[in-house]
Protein backbone atom coordinates (compact mmCIF):
# COMPACT_ATOMS: atom_id res chain seq x y z
CA UNK A 1 0.00 0.00 0.00
CA UNK A 2 2.64 2.32 0.81
CA UNK A 3 4.73 1.78 -2.17
CA UNK A 4 1.53 2.66 -4.26
CA UNK A 5 0.92 5.76 -2.65
CA UNK A 6 4.40 6.74 -2.65
CA UNK A 7 4.78 5.97 -6.42
CA UNK A 8 0.96 7.90 -7.19
CA UNK A 9 3.42 11.01 -5.45
CA UNK A 10 6.52 10.25 -7.31
CA UNK A 11 3.78 10.17 -10.65
CA UNK A 12 2.53 13.33 -9.59
CA UNK A 13 5.78 15.68 -8.68
CA UNK A 14 6.91 14.29 -11.85
CA UNK A 15 4.17 15.08 -14.01
CA UNK A 16 3.60 18.97 -12.15
CA UNK A 17 6.47 21.36 -12.27
CA UNK A 18 7.02 22.81 -8.55
CA UNK A 19 6.18 26.37 -10.18
CA UNK A 20 3.23 25.20 -11.97
CA UNK A 21 -0.34 26.31 -10.73
CA UNK A 22 -3.83 25.97 -11.61
CA UNK A 23 -5.68 28.69 -12.95
CA UNK A 24 -8.28 30.67 -11.10
CA UNK A 25 -10.32 31.32 -14.11
CA UNK A 26 -10.59 29.82 -17.80
CA UNK A 27 -11.55 32.45 -20.61
CA UNK A 28 -12.09 35.06 -17.30
CA UNK A 29 -14.50 32.00 -16.09
CA UNK A 30 -14.66 30.51 -12.93
CA UNK A 31 -13.36 27.26 -12.50
CA UNK A 32 -16.37 25.05 -11.76
CA UNK A 33 -16.42 23.09 -8.19
CA UNK A 34 -18.56 21.92 -5.37
CA UNK A 35 -16.27 23.21 -2.91
CA UNK A 36 -18.42 25.98 -1.93
CA UNK A 37 -20.98 23.77 -1.84
CA UNK A 38 -19.90 21.06 0.64
CA UNK A 39 -18.57 23.85 2.43
CA UNK A 40 -22.19 24.64 3.60
CA UNK A 41 -23.13 21.18 3.89
CA UNK A 42 -20.06 18.61 5.46
CA UNK A 43 -20.51 20.09 8.85
CA UNK A 44 -23.83 18.60 8.97
CA UNK A 45 -22.54 14.95 8.16
CA UNK A 46 -21.15 12.94 11.59
CA UNK A 47 -18.72 10.15 12.03
CA UNK A 48 -20.29 7.48 14.24
CA UNK A 49 -18.38 5.03 16.59
CA UNK A 50 -19.81 2.45 18.61
CA UNK A 51 -18.56 -0.18 21.01
CA UNK A 52 -20.88 -3.08 22.16
CA UNK A 53 -21.36 -6.84 22.21
CA UNK A 54 -23.53 -9.48 21.05
CA UNK A 55 -24.35 -13.19 22.45
CA UNK A 56 -22.56 -16.05 21.03
CA UNK A 57 -24.57 -18.55 19.84
CA UNK A 58 -23.52 -22.01 21.07
CA UNK A 59 -24.60 -26.10 21.42
CA UNK A 60 -26.90 -26.49 24.47
CA UNK A 61 -24.86 -28.66 25.46
CA UNK A 62 -22.05 -26.70 26.23
CA UNK A 63 -24.06 -24.66 28.56
CA UNK A 64 -24.24 -27.98 30.72
CA UNK A 65 -21.98 -27.78 33.61
CA UNK A 66 -22.15 -31.16 33.80
CA UNK A 67 -21.27 -32.02 30.07
CA UNK A 68 -18.50 -29.55 30.64
CA UNK A 69 -17.00 -31.17 33.73
CA UNK A 70 -17.50 -34.83 31.75
CA UNK A 71 -15.21 -33.61 29.00
CA UNK A 72 -13.08 -31.28 31.09
CA UNK A 73 -14.49 -28.32 28.81
CA UNK A 74 -12.89 -25.20 30.03
CA UNK A 75 -15.40 -22.36 30.70
CA UNK A 76 -16.05 -20.35 27.43
CA UNK A 77 -17.30 -16.96 27.29
CA UNK A 78 -20.87 -16.29 26.04
CA UNK A 79 -20.74 -12.68 24.72
CA UNK A 80 -18.61 -11.17 22.00
CA UNK A 81 -17.55 -7.39 22.32
CA UNK A 82 -18.05 -5.38 19.14
CA UNK A 83 -17.26 -2.40 17.70
CA UNK A 84 -18.34 -0.10 14.16
CA UNK A 85 -17.59 2.62 12.45
CA UNK A 86 -20.26 4.13 10.23
CA UNK A 87 -21.67 7.62 9.34
CA UNK A 88 -25.01 10.05 10.12
CA UNK A 89 -26.72 13.37 9.50
CA UNK A 90 -27.71 15.51 11.53
CA UNK A 91 -31.40 16.67 10.59
CA UNK A 92 -32.34 18.54 13.82
CA UNK A 93 -29.92 21.14 15.03
CA UNK A 94 -32.21 22.70 17.62
CA UNK A 95 -32.93 19.23 19.13
CA UNK A 96 -29.30 17.49 17.91
CA UNK A 97 -31.04 14.63 15.90
CA UNK A 98 -28.80 12.13 13.89
CA UNK A 99 -30.08 9.99 11.21
CA UNK A 100 -28.13 7.32 10.71
CA UNK A 101 -28.41 3.13 9.52
CA UNK A 102 -30.15 0.69 12.48
CA UNK A 103 -27.04 -1.75 11.23
CA UNK A 104 -24.45 0.88 12.45
CA UNK A 105 -25.63 1.32 16.15
CA UNK A 106 -27.22 -2.07 16.55
CA UNK A 107 -26.00 -3.80 19.67
CA UNK A 108 -24.30 -0.82 20.81
CA UNK A 109 -23.53 -0.03 24.68
CA UNK A 110 -22.15 3.21 23.73
CA UNK A 111 -22.61 5.66 20.98
CA UNK A 112 -20.20 7.75 19.87
CA UNK A 113 -20.49 10.85 17.31
CA UNK A 114 -17.84 12.91 16.17
CA UNK A 115 -18.23 16.91 14.48
CA UNK A 116 -15.79 17.95 11.46
CA UNK A 117 -14.78 20.65 14.10
CA UNK A 118 -13.29 17.86 16.33
CA UNK A 119 -16.06 17.89 18.96
CA UNK A 120 -17.14 14.33 19.88
CA UNK A 121 -20.54 13.55 22.06
CA UNK A 122 -22.01 10.59 23.40
CA UNK A 123 -25.58 10.14 22.33
CA UNK A 124 -28.67 8.32 23.32
CA UNK A 125 -30.62 6.32 20.93
CA UNK A 126 -33.84 7.38 20.16
CA UNK A 127 -35.16 4.45 17.93
CA UNK A 128 -34.27 2.13 15.31
CA UNK A 129 -36.73 0.24 12.41
CA UNK A 130 -34.06 -2.59 11.46
CA UNK A 131 -36.72 -3.14 8.48
CA UNK A 132 -35.67 0.15 7.20
CA UNK A 133 -32.19 0.09 8.33
CA UNK A 134 -32.96 3.58 9.83
CA UNK A 135 -32.22 4.44 13.32
CA UNK A 136 -32.36 8.17 14.82
CA UNK A 137 -29.62 8.70 18.13
CA UNK A 138 -29.62 12.21 19.55
CA UNK A 139 -26.32 14.46 20.76
CA UNK A 140 -26.26 17.09 23.12
CA UNK A 141 -24.26 20.20 21.26
CA UNK A 142 -24.83 23.85 20.22
CA UNK A 143 -23.56 25.17 17.20
CA UNK A 144 -25.00 22.24 15.18
CA UNK A 145 -25.86 22.58 11.16
CA UNK A 146 -28.75 20.30 9.81
CA UNK A 147 -29.32 19.80 6.00
CA UNK A 148 -32.10 20.62 4.36
CA UNK A 149 -34.12 18.09 2.42
CA UNK A 150 -35.01 17.80 -0.63
CA UNK A 151 -38.05 16.03 -2.40
CA UNK A 152 -36.69 12.61 -3.19
CA UNK A 153 -40.18 11.75 -5.65
CA UNK A 154 -38.16 14.73 -7.92
CA UNK A 155 -34.89 12.64 -8.69
CA UNK A 156 -34.49 11.83 -12.09
CA UNK A 157 -31.86 8.84 -13.40
CA UNK A 158 -28.84 11.35 -14.46
CA UNK A 159 -28.68 13.78 -11.63
CA UNK A 160 -25.89 14.39 -10.15
CA UNK A 161 -24.98 13.56 -6.78
CA UNK A 162 -22.58 13.58 -4.12
CA UNK A 163 -21.75 10.85 -1.37
CA UNK A 164 -20.26 12.03 2.67
CA UNK A 165 -19.27 9.80 4.65
CA UNK A 166 -16.52 8.32 6.66
CA UNK A 167 -15.20 4.99 4.38
CA UNK A 168 -12.93 2.32 6.75
CA UNK A 169 -12.61 4.90 9.37
CA UNK A 170 -10.29 7.24 7.61
CA UNK A 171 -12.70 10.31 8.17
CA UNK A 172 -15.03 12.55 6.27
CA UNK A 173 -14.95 11.92 2.42
CA UNK A 174 -16.46 13.16 -0.46
CA UNK A 175 -17.27 11.50 -3.50
CA UNK A 176 -19.46 12.51 -6.69
CA UNK A 177 -21.56 10.27 -9.37
CA UNK A 178 -24.91 10.60 -10.24
CA UNK A 179 -28.48 8.50 -9.70
CA UNK A 180 -27.75 5.16 -11.90
CA UNK A 181 -31.49 4.05 -10.79
CA UNK A 182 -34.34 4.48 -8.76
CA UNK A 183 -36.40 2.30 -6.84
CA UNK A 184 -34.83 -0.74 -6.76
CA UNK A 185 -36.63 -3.47 -4.97
CA UNK A 186 -35.77 -7.21 -3.76
CA UNK A 187 -32.16 -6.82 -3.31
CA UNK A 188 -32.46 -8.13 0.37
CA UNK A 189 -30.58 -5.30 1.78
CA UNK A 190 -33.82 -3.72 3.84
CA UNK A 191 -37.70 -4.86 4.45
CA UNK A 192 -38.88 -1.91 2.49
CA UNK A 193 -36.88 -1.18 -0.37
CA UNK A 194 -37.29 1.60 -2.93
CA UNK A 195 -33.74 2.67 -3.14
CA UNK A 196 -31.68 5.01 -4.84
CA UNK A 197 -28.58 3.39 -6.89
CA UNK A 198 -25.34 5.94 -7.38
CA UNK A 199 -22.24 4.84 -8.68
CA UNK A 200 -20.93 7.65 -6.24
CA UNK A 201 -18.57 5.82 -4.68
CA UNK A 202 -19.41 3.80 -1.35
CA UNK A 203 -17.75 1.77 0.96
CA UNK A 204 -17.91 0.62 4.21
CA UNK A 205 -18.10 3.50 6.97
CA UNK A 206 -20.42 5.39 4.56
CA UNK A 207 -23.30 3.69 6.29
CA UNK A 208 -25.66 6.20 7.58
CA UNK A 209 -24.08 9.17 5.58
CA UNK A 210 -25.68 11.69 3.01
CA UNK A 211 -26.03 11.93 -0.36
CA UNK A 212 -27.18 15.25 -1.29
CA UNK A 213 -27.90 16.89 -5.02
CA UNK A 214 -25.81 19.98 -6.14
CA UNK A 215 -28.00 22.32 -4.34
CA UNK A 216 -26.51 20.57 -0.75
CA UNK A 217 -30.19 19.22 -0.08
CA UNK A 218 -30.24 15.67 1.60
CA UNK A 219 -32.01 13.45 -1.28
CA UNK A 220 -30.79 9.77 0.43
CA UNK A 221 -29.17 7.95 3.72
CA UNK A 222 -26.06 5.81 1.80
CA UNK A 223 -26.86 2.07 3.16
CA UNK A 224 -25.04 -0.67 1.16
CA UNK A 225 -22.82 -1.57 -1.55
CA UNK A 226 -23.31 -4.60 -4.31
CA UNK A 227 -19.83 -5.90 -4.24
CA UNK A 228 -18.15 -9.31 -4.63
CA UNK A 229 -15.18 -8.00 -2.64
CA UNK A 230 -16.48 -5.92 -0.07
CA UNK A 231 -15.01 -2.74 -1.92
CA UNK A 232 -16.91 0.03 -4.48
CA UNK A 233 -17.57 -1.08 -8.21
CA UNK A 234 -19.83 1.93 -8.83
CA UNK A 235 -23.06 0.18 -7.05
CA UNK A 236 -24.46 2.14 -4.24
CA UNK A 237 -27.77 2.06 -2.82
CA UNK A 238 -29.07 5.20 -0.49
CA UNK A 239 -32.72 4.89 1.13
CA UNK A 240 -34.88 7.60 0.02
CA UNK A 241 -34.53 10.58 2.49
CA UNK A 242 -39.10 11.31 1.76
CA UNK A 243 -38.75 7.42 3.17
CA UNK A 244 -36.35 8.31 6.09
CA UNK A 245 -38.63 11.51 6.44
CA UNK A 246 -41.75 9.29 7.60
CA UNK A 247 -39.98 6.28 9.38
CA UNK A 248 -37.66 9.12 11.60
CA UNK A 249 -41.04 11.25 12.39
CA UNK A 250 -42.12 7.53 14.08
CA UNK A 251 -38.92 7.05 15.76
CA UNK A 252 -39.04 9.96 17.39
CA UNK A 253 -42.69 9.90 18.63
CA UNK A 254 -43.03 6.33 19.56
CA UNK A 255 -38.93 5.02 19.43
CA UNK A 256 -39.94 2.83 17.19
CA UNK A 257 -42.25 2.16 13.81
CA UNK A 258 -46.08 1.17 13.87
CA UNK A 259 -46.59 -0.11 10.84
CA UNK A 260 -49.48 0.09 8.42
CA UNK A 261 -51.68 -3.01 8.17
CA UNK A 262 -54.03 -4.08 5.13
CA UNK A 263 -54.20 -7.93 5.74
CA UNK A 264 -54.13 -8.94 2.37
CA UNK A 265 -51.37 -11.63 0.72
CA UNK A 266 -50.54 -10.07 -1.93
CA UNK A 267 -48.40 -11.22 -5.77
CA UNK A 268 -46.56 -10.02 -8.63
CA UNK A 269 -48.70 -9.41 -11.69
CA UNK A 270 -46.38 -11.53 -14.09
CA UNK A 271 -46.83 -11.42 -18.09
CA UNK A 272 -49.23 -14.63 -17.81
CA UNK A 273 -51.54 -13.10 -15.17
CA UNK A 274 -51.95 -10.06 -16.84
CA UNK A 275 -52.99 -12.06 -20.44
CA UNK A 276 -55.20 -13.95 -18.44
CA UNK A 277 -56.70 -11.33 -16.27
CA UNK A 278 -57.28 -9.40 -19.63
CA UNK A 279 -54.91 -6.69 -18.80
CA UNK A 280 -52.78 -4.68 -21.15
CA UNK A 281 -49.58 -4.39 -19.34
CA UNK A 282 -48.43 -6.26 -15.99
CA UNK A 283 -48.15 -3.33 -13.45
CA UNK A 284 -50.05 -3.74 -10.46
CA UNK A 285 -50.17 -6.12 -7.46
CA UNK A 286 -52.68 -9.84 -7.48
CA UNK A 287 -54.23 -10.33 -3.67
CA UNK A 288 -54.26 -14.13 -3.57
CA UNK A 289 -55.75 -14.00 0.22
CA UNK A 290 -58.10 -12.16 2.77
CA UNK A 291 -57.59 -11.90 6.22
CA UNK A 292 -60.67 -11.95 8.04
CA UNK A 293 -61.43 -8.68 9.85
CA UNK A 294 -58.77 -7.10 8.70
CA UNK A 295 -59.04 -3.86 6.76
CA UNK A 296 -58.96 -5.31 3.16
CA UNK A 297 -61.95 -7.34 4.11
CA UNK A 298 -63.70 -4.78 5.58
CA UNK A 299 -63.38 -2.31 2.49
CA UNK A 300 -64.75 -5.30 0.15
CA UNK A 301 -61.61 -6.11 -1.52
CA UNK A 302 -61.40 -10.04 -3.05
CA UNK A 303 -58.79 -11.93 -3.68
CA UNK A 304 -58.58 -11.41 -7.87
CA UNK A 305 -58.67 -8.48 -7.33
CA UNK A 306 -55.51 -6.33 -8.71
CA UNK A 307 -54.34 -2.87 -7.46
CA UNK A 308 -53.26 -0.51 -9.67
CA UNK A 309 -53.03 2.52 -7.80
CA UNK A 310 -53.24 3.40 -4.21
CA UNK A 311 -54.00 7.25 -3.40
CA UNK A 312 -53.34 8.24 -7.08
CA UNK A 313 -49.81 7.00 -7.40
CA UNK A 314 -49.39 3.69 -9.55
CA UNK A 315 -48.60 0.50 -7.87
CA UNK A 316 -45.52 -1.12 -9.78
CA UNK A 317 -45.86 -5.05 -7.99
CA UNK A 318 -46.50 -6.10 -4.60
CA UNK A 319 -43.85 -5.03 -2.91
CA UNK A 320 -44.59 -1.34 -4.07
CA UNK A 321 -47.58 -1.86 -2.36
CA UNK A 322 -46.32 -3.83 0.61
CA UNK A 323 -43.90 -0.63 0.61
CA UNK A 324 -46.44 1.88 0.54
CA UNK A 325 -48.63 0.71 2.78
CA UNK A 326 -46.23 -0.60 5.81
CA UNK A 327 -44.66 3.26 5.89
CA UNK A 328 -48.57 4.68 6.19
CA UNK A 329 -49.49 5.30 9.88
CA UNK A 330 -52.48 3.73 11.37
CA UNK A 331 -55.32 4.96 11.00
CA UNK A 332 -54.27 7.49 7.62
CA UNK A 333 -56.90 6.65 4.45
CA UNK A 334 -56.31 4.48 1.49
CA UNK A 335 -57.71 5.01 -1.48
CA UNK A 336 -57.33 1.79 -4.13
CA UNK A 337 -57.62 1.44 -8.01
CA UNK A 338 -59.00 -1.97 -8.19
CA UNK A 339 -59.14 -4.13 -11.23
CA UNK A 340 -62.20 -6.62 -10.28
CA UNK A 341 -63.16 -9.01 -13.49
CA UNK A 342 -62.23 -6.58 -15.93
CA UNK A 343 -63.65 -3.39 -14.69
CA UNK A 344 -61.72 -0.21 -12.85
CA UNK A 345 -63.10 0.32 -9.40
CA UNK A 346 -62.09 2.61 -6.33
CA UNK A 347 -62.54 1.45 -3.15
CA UNK A 348 -61.50 2.93 0.47
CA UNK A 349 -60.04 1.67 3.27
CA UNK A 350 -58.03 2.63 6.61
CA UNK A 351 -54.49 1.67 7.82
CA UNK A 352 -55.17 -0.67 10.53
CA UNK A 353 -52.78 -1.47 12.88
CA UNK A 354 -51.30 -5.01 12.09
CA UNK A 355 -52.89 -8.18 13.30
CA UNK A 356 -50.01 -9.48 15.40
CA UNK A 357 -49.26 -12.12 18.31
CA UNK A 358 -49.10 -9.12 20.48
CA UNK A 359 -52.57 -8.29 19.34
CA UNK A 360 -54.45 -11.64 18.52
CA UNK A 361 -55.49 -12.73 21.25
CA UNK A 362 -55.88 -10.99 25.12
CA UNK A 363 -54.39 -14.35 26.41
CA UNK A 364 -51.06 -13.80 24.68
CA UNK A 365 -50.43 -10.32 25.65
CA UNK A 366 -46.97 -10.89 28.10
CA UNK A 367 -43.60 -9.22 28.61
CA UNK A 368 -41.87 -12.00 26.38
CA UNK A 369 -43.80 -11.02 23.22
CA UNK A 370 -43.23 -7.69 23.82
CA UNK A 371 -42.28 -5.76 20.35
CA UNK A 372 -43.13 -8.90 18.30
CA UNK A 373 -44.61 -8.91 15.15
CA UNK A 374 -45.63 -12.68 13.63
CA UNK A 375 -47.32 -13.21 10.42
CA UNK A 376 -48.85 -16.57 8.80
CA UNK A 377 -46.03 -18.16 6.22
CA UNK A 378 -47.66 -16.62 2.67
CA UNK A 379 -46.88 -18.06 -0.50
CA UNK A 380 -45.06 -15.24 -1.06
CA UNK A 381 -42.32 -16.42 0.97
CA UNK A 382 -39.41 -18.25 0.23
CA UNK A 383 -39.98 -21.21 2.46
CA UNK A 384 -43.69 -21.39 2.05
CA UNK A 385 -44.65 -24.98 0.92
CA UNK A 386 -41.64 -26.83 2.69
CA UNK A 387 -41.70 -25.28 5.98
CA UNK A 388 -44.79 -24.39 8.20
CA UNK A 389 -44.25 -21.83 10.97
CA UNK A 390 -44.74 -18.18 11.52
CA UNK A 391 -42.93 -15.37 10.16
CA UNK A 392 -41.40 -12.56 11.87
CA UNK A 393 -42.48 -9.24 10.75
CA UNK A 394 -41.38 -6.99 12.94
CA UNK A 395 -39.31 -7.02 16.23
CA UNK A 396 -38.28 -3.89 18.66
CA UNK A 397 -34.51 -3.98 19.13
CA UNK A 398 -35.45 -3.34 22.89
CA UNK A 399 -37.52 -6.57 22.77
CA UNK A 400 -36.78 -9.81 24.74
CA UNK A 401 -36.88 -11.50 21.03
CA UNK A 402 -34.48 -9.52 19.59
CA UNK A 403 -32.00 -9.78 22.95
CA UNK A 404 -32.13 -13.64 22.01
CA UNK A 405 -31.07 -13.63 19.14
CA UNK A 406 -34.09 -13.49 16.99
CA UNK A 407 -34.45 -11.14 13.35
CA UNK A 408 -36.78 -10.15 11.12
CA UNK A 409 -37.76 -12.47 8.23
CA UNK A 410 -36.98 -16.08 10.77
CA UNK A 411 -39.48 -18.46 11.01
CA UNK A 412 -40.64 -20.11 14.15
CA UNK A 413 -41.79 -23.59 13.63
CA UNK A 414 -41.82 -24.53 16.87
CA UNK A 415 -42.49 -23.32 20.52
CA UNK A 416 -40.69 -25.60 23.71
CA UNK A 417 -40.43 -28.71 21.13
CA UNK A 418 -44.36 -28.44 19.99
CA UNK A 419 -45.13 -27.63 16.06
CA UNK A 420 -46.64 -24.61 15.15
CA UNK A 421 -48.10 -23.66 11.57
CA UNK A 422 -49.70 -19.99 12.16
CA UNK A 423 -50.13 -17.08 14.27
CA UNK A 424 -53.54 -18.47 16.39
CA UNK A 425 -51.59 -21.71 17.32
CA UNK A 426 -48.38 -19.60 18.20
CA UNK A 427 -50.21 -17.40 20.38
CA UNK A 428 -52.37 -19.93 21.82
CA UNK A 429 -49.51 -22.05 22.76
CA UNK A 430 -47.24 -19.06 24.25
CA UNK A 431 -50.17 -17.85 26.27
CA UNK A 432 -50.44 -21.32 28.08
CA UNK A 433 -46.70 -21.65 28.49
CA UNK A 434 -45.23 -20.54 31.49
CA UNK A 435 -41.32 -20.06 32.26
CA UNK A 436 -38.93 -19.55 29.17
CA UNK A 437 -39.71 -19.93 25.33
CA UNK A 438 -37.54 -22.07 23.80
CA UNK A 439 -38.03 -21.61 19.87
CA UNK A 440 -37.23 -23.52 16.83
CA UNK A 441 -36.37 -20.51 14.50
CA UNK A 442 -35.38 -20.97 10.91
CA UNK A 443 -33.03 -18.55 8.51
CA UNK A 444 -32.17 -19.16 5.16
CA UNK A 445 -31.10 -22.83 4.96
CA UNK A 446 -29.99 -23.01 8.58
CA UNK A 447 -32.13 -23.49 11.69
CA UNK A 448 -31.00 -22.63 15.22
CA UNK A 449 -32.79 -23.20 18.81
CA UNK A 450 -32.88 -19.27 20.48
CA UNK A 451 -34.14 -19.01 24.20
CA UNK A 452 -36.36 -16.03 25.65
CA UNK A 453 -36.31 -15.80 29.03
Amino acid sequence: MSVRIFLALLVLTVGLPASAQLPAAVSGQALPSLAPMLERVTPAVVNISTEGHVKLRMNPLFEDPFFRRFFNIPDMPNQRKTQSLGSGVIVDAARGLVLTNHHVIANADAITVKLTDGREFTAKLIGGDPETDLAVIQIKADKLMALARANSENLRVGDFVVAIGNPFGLGQTVTSGIVSALERSGLGITGYEELIQTDASINPGNSGGALVNLRGELVGINTAIYSQSGGNIGIGFAIPINMAQRVMEQLVEFGEVNRGFLGAEMQNLTPDLAAAFGLPNPAGAVLVNIMPGSPADKAGLRAGDVVVTVNDKAVRDATDLRNTVGLMRVGDPLQLEVLRDGKRMRVSARVGARMTAETTSEGARNERLAGLSVQDLGPDHPAYGSLAGVVVQELSPRSPGFQAGLRPGDVISAVNNQEVSNVNEFVDLVGKLQGQLVLRVHRGDQAAFLVIK
